[in-house]
């Protein structure tokens, strides 16, 4: 019988319905699709390599990553990268093309969801 989990951080909690709460204010469905992503057990949630964010994005767009970002791979053009959790090494590589930062500062720059892509 597998055990069921809860929201292990406080954290995640408060970025949970701080998405729901944008997704209703600017009638968006994206932060509804991201906040139920991250409802969703640790061992579900998903884990993304560089390239793939990479080989699925194109050039100004943001690429919401409602897990963890790992770093195999390069990013060959500029881009902004939201994600709930970053492996050191892929925050660097990010850093040095684009731009790594948290889901809730990007749902503060773009409540309205324009141009950003849910990968993984």
């Amino acid at each position: 019988m597998k055990r069921k989990t809860k929201h292990q951080t406080l954290e995640l909690i408060k970025l949970i319905r701080e998405l729901k709460k944008a997704s209703t204010k600017n009638k968006v469905n994206i932060w509804k699709r991201v906040a139920s992503d991250l409802e969703k057990p640790t061992r579900i949630r998903r884990k993304v390599n560089i390239y793939k964010i990479n080989k699925f994005t194109k050039e100004g767009e943001a690429a919401v990553i409602p897990g963890k970002v790992l770093s195999l791979g390069e990013l060959a053009k500029p881009l902004t990268i939201a994600a709930y959790q970053f492996s050191d090494k892929a925050k660097e590589k990010i850093n040095q093309k684009g731009k790594a930062i948290s889901i809730s500062e990007l749902i503060n720059k773009n409540p309205k969801g324009s141009k950003v892509r849910i990968i993984g």
